[in-house]
């Protein structure tokens, strides 16, 4: 029998025994492994993927190469991870902007979320915190807001793009306060942080983690973190809801692969990143960024982004926010 046929018929025989994703994953990587960040470099998602890109790349027994792909919320990267052949090697570290925010602000994506990706795993959660300019007269929450509604339209804020965690956290606040901060663009975080920085804009919402420094040194002031308890990294510093009853919102990340890439690939990268997330360093290192590891199955993470864009979904809609 000639050698394609035989490989043919081993390949029916293997499906049929239902060992055929046992080989791919045993032959599976033979080439770097891509881990897409639609963000700019220095954000908490491109932090969070190079902690976890090294420790997976040796569990796996190859190289994981952080690609950064920044722009329209994500939403570069989030294409060409979906329209990434689905072998595996193209895998992408998210945000809930692009996988669950985009699909309410974007009329237009390339990509649906829930039909082109498999959820693999998630990995951390993070507190957005809110930083002003020190010449702003604000030193809590109530202070904060006491300015916004008594010039209403005037003390604008940004964050890294249209859709993104901040951004919705941003409007939220609006809403629950019934003001209407102007919203600044940005395509990363520290863009954000350096126009509140030079006192372009009055504050930003942002990743506890990349605040952290700022605050530290006084280039900023934090006036509260928006989880429901108070952050270990600055346990002086209250909660929004502490200022502002019922205010929480965390970001989250997470790996996700191609839908239609091999399952045994996707339950391999997955138990190998649930491990990595709990390594003693590895958690260290998150924690000291302002994030709580996390873990989960493909299927609860593939669970938790329905969630979150029904979520998400509904706070877009009433805050009226729209593509550019």
């Amino acid at each position: 029998m000639p050698w394609a046929k035989r490989a043919a018929a081993f390949a029916c025989l293997l499906a049929g025994t239902g060992m055929a994703g046992q080989a791919i994953a045993q032959a599976w990587p033979s080439k770097p492994v891509r881990f897409l960040v639609g963000f700019a470099p220095g954000g908490s998602v491109d932090l969070t993927a190079r902690m976890l890109g090294g420790p997976t790349g040796e569990a796996l027994g190859t190289q994981v190469i952080v690609e950064n792909r920044p722009g329209a919320s994500g939403n570069i990267a989030g294409e060409a991870a979906a329209k990434a052949a689905p072998d595996g090697y193209t895998l992408m570290i998210s945000s809930g902007g692009p996988l669950a925010a985009n699909r309410a602000v974007i009329a237009d994506m390339s990509f649906d979320p829930q039909r082109d990706f498999s959820g693999i795993a998630l990995a951390a959660f993070q507190a957005n915190i809110v930083v002003v300019n020190p010449r702003v007269p604000a030193k809590n929450m109530s202070d904060l807001i006491r300015i916004a509604k008594s010039a209403p339209n005037k003390l604008s804020y940004g964050s890294a793009g249209v859709g993104s965690g901040a951004h919705i956290n941003g409007e939220m606040f609006n809403l629950e306060v019934g003001i209407n901060a102007p919203y600044i663009p940005y395509k990363g975080p520290l863009e954000a942080m350096n126009d509140v920085m030079s006192g372009r804009i009055g504050f930003t919402w942002l990743s506890l983690g990349v605040a952290a420094p700022f605050i530290r040194d006084g280039r900023v002031v934090a006036l509260g973190v928006s989880t429901p308890k108070r952050s270990p990294m600055f346990p002086n510093l209250p909660t929004v809801g502490e200022g502002l009853p019922g205010h929480e919102f965390d970001q989250w990340f997470g790996l996700l692969g191609n839908a239609k890439a091999p399952r045994a690939v996707i339950n391999q990268v997955s138990k190998e990143v649930a491990r990595i997330v709990q390594l003693p360093d590895v958690r260290e290192r998150l924690q000291n960024l302002g994030t709580d590891p996390k873990s989960s199955s493909p299927e609860e993470f593939d669970r938790f982004i329905r969630s979150q864009i029904e979520r998400l979904g509904k706070v877009i809609k009433a805050a009226g926010i729209k593509s550019e």
